[in-house]
């Protein structure tokens, strides 16, 4: 979708029920569309995104919420944390620690 490319877009990349990749055709993006790219990990990458909104939990909060059978990722995010600063990078930032009170801040009004 950035400058160059096809103005085309997958609309989705994994078959969770097959596990492996779906079979899908790409498709034409609307004028004036918007296309969201949701995920872990992704900034930092080089991946050139117009807008960028990072969903923060915090180390103790993601502790608490990380069922046990996943806790060997929580290494993975809290060095992603450190090395790559995604709150830094963001242009606004949204506090997911309590997840019913959201809190938004906007690039400029974080450090």
């Amino acid at each position: 979708m950035g400058p160059g490319g096809s103005g085309e877009y997958l609309p989705v990349l994994w078959d969770v029920a097959r596990d492996r990749a779906a079979r899908v055709r790409p498709q034409p993006m609307p004028s004036c569309g918007v296309l969201l790219v949701p995920g872990p990990l992704l900034q930092g990458l080089g991946l050139a995104f117009d807008v960028v909104v990072h969903l923060r939990v915090a180390p103790a909060a993601r502790r608490r919420r990380t069922p046990a059978e996943q806790a060997w990722e929580l290494p993975a995010f809290d060095r992603y944390d450190a090395e790559v600063d995604p709150v830094a990078l963001a242009d606004a930032v949204v506090l997911t620690d309590s997840p019913d009170h959201p809190a938004l801040l906007l690039q400029g009004c974080f450090t």
